[in-house]
């Protein structure tokens, strides 16, 4: 995989680990997993019938 070894990877974990700290590591790969099943649904969307435009999310009204 890239010619990355064992070493490699345990410094680009530890270099992680540095930048965003051990509690935000969780919510950093729930992020990115939200994000590539999103990109995956929107793929497979644009597969299944590519005439059709994607839904737009309408904002949430306010209520008074």
């Amino acid at each position: 995989m890239f010619g990355l070894g064992a070493p490699e990877l345990v410094i680009i974990l530890v270099i992680v680990i540095l930048i965003f700290g051990v509690n935000k590591i969780p919510q950093l790969g729930k992020g990115i997993g939200e994000g590539i099943r999103n990109f995956k649904s929107a793929i497979k969307s644009v597969h299944e019938d590519p005439d059709e435009k994607p839904k737009e999310e309408k904002p949430k009204e306010e209520k008074k």
